[in-house]
């Protein structure tokens, strides 16, 4: 399927309501119930071929094939694995999360905190599953968010054992796979379990949710923490924490009170107790080791639990070695570096007496050459960057807040960059800017603020940094109005998908701009009114620009473009009309190849675009980049010419379709095969 049918089949779908958790998306076109009920009709456990029990499943590098580290490793089924195998026993907890022999402590963090909501944990781990003999057939599915759409992933339980022992995530129990599924269902979506190595809690907690995360910076809580704590725990939100290293070698480094640097823990509670006669705030925290905890005041056997009501003692205290631990919220600020909180999104919160964001969300890309401008360090590519508009018309409610204005968050996050870890490529450095839309541009639908706009104005508010994380996330408050927001790598011409979304506490009117194309339609009846040229001198070409003439392609297009009698040839006053073009055409050239060096980069091709009389949205303007540009993104003066001909042809050919100027049109089956063959001999 062509790109375009592509992107209008996925639209329909999600008109349809395909993409959300009810009825996700199936994963590689797997579709779970029609597998298993071939298992059971076959009698054969099921085998995916997709993710296989090969190496190339494990990983590329410290897991790839060859590594001392995979030698010795089998795929083996849970039956073959234990007698009794059980998918889940008495209900999944955070204790059946145990870290094996990879990086992901990250993930498993997550997957604790997921525990703890059981309607979050069943939109991840589909009900209906067991290892029970007339329902087994060797095949599992979970589900997970993936930048916007839910999908469903299909897996076989083959899983990688080393010296009889499961190599990664497993329960302490020793019998119980649910934990050891889902990594394997999350390494699949991201091409391999080496892929998930390295990675923040807020991925895992997005994921499994759908929401959006913030962090808090420990070093400079905010006042009212704890309180946002203990609502975040009422909401269900799921919560991570981490102390920072300053160097690799503290990585998992374990501090005299047993915590663990550079690692991901789970936030599963807070509490306050009386002691000695002072409120006392705790926090509860667990290590996905299943083991190594906290031995401070409020640890499993310190002393500080003799001095709390018998009642405080029952409902909080434990002696276990299972990695949780309490401590209190001042030693917790002290020790940990940052705080990661996962606010669901309104699907998620059934209960009505939660407030709720209101989700606006759109896909995008970054191209070389096009589309990916870099960030306002360069100034002469930054506007290049898709630009989208989000309309604030409601301050908010909450008089506490003690600033009045509409609070929005808003995420970047850049798509399957761990997938393309194989290919020796990770995640870009990533951010945004937000900047207030002049009132002159306020409404118009098909706004794209260009180069001097940027230059002499300042941003609104951005990102608080450039960094090479999955997701750029940042909450604001400003004034009613309209804004544009830029997403942008660091550095320009970086390929990349991305997804936004703003999450604001008020209704808010979020577009990407332009929506489509459009022409100058000044422009087309001052070309098709032309009567009166002036013909010069070819000598004006000169030797400032390089070209060897136009191709015999070129020549067809320009022939076809004002050959209105079908002659195929071009008659004295359609020649003067296409001389008229050529040098007009020419002027822009030479205006936009600032740097005189006699071609054009693809950056000054998008303003020529413009001067000449065409508005492009993003996509479109990627293509034409593709499509005329040499391998160094220079644009000759023929390929130039070719494409603004073959523009202004399916302008015009859209423009006479459009009898009631309405800016859309109703096409037969032959009108659309003309219109696809005009796109395709656009851009191919």
């Amino acid at each position: 399927m062509s790109g375009i049918a592509a992107t209008l089949q996925h639209r329909r779908e999600k008109g349809q309501g395909i993409g959300t958790n009810s009825h996700a998306v199936k994963y590689l076109n797997q579709d779970y119930e029609a597998l298993r009920r071939n298992c059971f009709e076959s009698g054969r456990l099921f085998q995916d071929e997709t993710f296989p029990a090969l190496a190339s499943s494990l990983g590329f590098k410290e897991l790839g094939p060859g590594s001392y580290k995979t030698r010795g490793i089998s795929w083996r089924r849970p039956p073959e694995l234990t007698r009794n195998p059980q998918f889940i026993v008495s209900g999944a907890c955070r204790t059946d999360i145990c870290q094996g022999a990879l990086g992901d402590c990250w993930l498993l963090a997550a997957i604790a905190s997921l525990t703890l909501n059981e309607e979050v944990l069943a939109r991840v781990v589909p009900h209906g599953q067991s290892f029970e003999e007339g329902e087994y057939a060797g095949i599992f599915h979970f589900q997970f968010w993936q930048f916007g759409e839910w999908v469903d992933v299909v897996i076989d339980d083959r899983l990688p054992v080393k010296d009889g022992e499961l190599m990664f995530v497993h329960s302490a129990e020793g019998r119980e796979f649910w934990s050891a599924l889902l990594e394997k269902a999350y390494a699949k979506v991201n091409g391999c379990y080496e892929a998930l190595s390295g990675g923040t809690t807020t991925e895992g907690f997005e994921d499994f949710t759908g929401g959006i995360a913030e962090v808090h910076d420990l070093s400079r809580p905010d006042p009212h923490l704890f309180h946002i704590l203990e609502k975040a725990v009422k909401r269900g939100s799921l919560m991570g924490c981490s102390i920072d290293i300053t160097s690799s070698a503290d990585s998992e480094a374990v501090t005299r009170q047993k915590l663990v640097k550079g690692h991901a823990y789970s936030v599963t509670g807070v509490a306050k107790v009386e002691y000695r006669g002072v409120m006392e705030k705790l926090i509860r925290i667990r290590n996905p080791w299943g083991q190594v905890e906290w031995t401070d005041a409020w640890s499993d056997n310190s002393s500080q639990w003799r001095y709390v009501s018998d009642e405080d003692r029952e409902r909080l205290s434990h002696r276990s070695e299972d990695g949780e631990f309490w401590m209190s919220f001042d030693d917790f600020l002290r020790h940990y570096s940052r705080l990661e909180i996962c606010n669901l999104t309104p699907d998620a919160l059934t209960d009505d007496s939660f407030s709720k964001w209101a989700l606006s969300k759109f896909d995008g890309t970054w191209r070389r050459g096009s589309t990916a401008g870099g960030c306002r360090n360069y100034p002469n590519t930054f506007w290049t960057n898709p630009q989208f508009v989000i309309k604030l018309d409601e301050e908010d409610d909450d008089p506490d807040d003690g600033e009045s204005g509409c609070t929005f968050v808003v995420g970047l996050i850049q798509k399957n960059r761990r997938r393309m870890r194989k290919m020796g490529e990770d995640m870009h450095t990533i951010g945004f800017a937000i900047y207030e839309v002049p009132e002159e541009c306020c409404g118009q639908r098909n706004l794209h603020l260009h180069k001097n706009f940027f230059l002499r104005n300042a941003s609104s508010a951005r990102s608080e940094t450039f960094i090479n994380l999955r997701e750029v996330c940042s909450r604001f408050t400003l004034p009613p109005g309209e804004y544009l927001v830029l997403p942008s790598t660091f550095e320009p011409n970086k390929d990349g998908d991305f997804c936004v979304r703003i999450f604001s506490e008020k209704q808010a009117d979020f577009q990407y701009v332009p929506v489509f194309f459009r022409v100058w339609s000044e422009l087309l009846r001052r070309l098709d009114g032309a009567s009166k040229v002036c013909v010069q001198s070819p000598e004006r070409v000169g030797v400032d620009i390089e070209t060897s003439g136009f191709s015999l392609s070129t020549c067809r297009n320009m022939v076809n473009l004002l050959d209105k009698d079908g002659s195929a040839k071009l008659g004295l006053v359609e020649f003067k009309v296409l001389w008229t073009k050529i040098e007009k055409y020419l002027d822009i050239y030479r205006g936009k190849d600032v740097d005189k060096s006699g071609t054009m980069s693809s950056t000054e091709m998008w303003g020529a675009v413009d001067e000449a009389g065409f508005s492009l949205n993003s996509p479109l303007q990627q293509i034409l980049v593709a499509r005329y540009s040499a391998p160094d993104l220079t644009i000759d003066f023929d390929n130039f010419v070719c494409c603004l001909v073959r523009l202004e042809s399916l302008f015009k050919t859209f423009k006479s379709l459009d009898t009631d100027d309405d800016g859309t049109i109703e096409l037969s089956f032959p009108e659309v095969s003309l219109d696809l063959y005009n796109i395709y001999s656009l851009t191919f």
